[in-house]
């Protein structure tokens, strides 16, 4: 535990260039903390103290605002940027070297039973806002949009955008390690842009037959 416990804070220097010293990072880092308690209260919830797992998970949300159910299972490794706003349900299954945003919803979609939250494979990073609902796998070094919703498995080394999430790139593609959010293929527009381009084509034909059309009715009156 003591490792686990070394990494989660040496991973908040890997991933966020804010960090400036650990004294800092301990005290403030509330993405960390909520880490740190759901450690402890999966202990005891694993252990049946079922009571004192969901009383410590709450105290953290109340001073985080990062709700992780104590029945969640985390890797190694694993951090939350910001973090407010962040809900884990109870049977979400995270792997190593896991990131997440603030607004991140790793939930259910309705009132199933049994496994109903997403499992997440190894170096995945999940944005701003997503949602990612259901009994779904989310693959290996896999990335999903900010503001996405996924619903779908996601294949390994794919990224994700958009409402319903759609993957826009995959093996054979190569995919920065650091997600730029500002730039990320949004397929949406890509079609209006396309739509765009159709109809200025139409509306150049159209006028182009109406050109012709106005010298054949001159040609006529000669």
């Amino acid at each position: 535990m003591p490792n686990i416990l070394r990494e989660d804070l040496e991973v908040v220097f890997d991933q966020d260039p804010a960090a400036r010293n650990y004294f800092e990072v301990i005290l403030t880092y509330s993405g960390l903390h909520a880490i740190w308690s759901h450690r402890a209260a999966h202990w005891f919830w694993k252990k049946r103290f079922f009571f004192l797992a969901r009383l410590l998970s709450q105290i953290s949300r109340f001073f985080t605002g990062i709700e992780i159910h104590p029945g969640a299972k985390i890797g190694r490794r694993f951090f939350i940027d910001h973090g407010m706003g962040v809900v884990i349900g109870e049977t979400c299954e995270i792997g190593d070297n896991v990131t997440i945003f603030q607004g991140v919803t790793l939930g259910g979609t309705g009132k199933e039973k049994g496994k109903r939250h997403p499992t997440l494979g190894n170096d995945v990073l999940i944005s701003s806002g997503a949602k990612v609902l259901g009994s779904i796998t989310i693959g290996n070094d896999s990335k999903i949009g900010a503001g996405s919703v996924v619903l779908k498995n996601v294949p390994d080394h794919s990224t994700v955008v958009g409402i319903p999430g759609r993957v826009v790139r995959q093996n054979g593609v190569r995919i920065d390690h650091d997600l730029n959010h500002g730039d990320l293929p949004d397929p949406i527009a890509d079609k209006l842009k396309q739509m765009e381009s159709q109809i200025n084509q139409l509306e150049n034909e159209v006028k182009s037959l109406r050109e012709k059309g106005c010298d054949s009715d001159g040609d006529s009156g000669l």
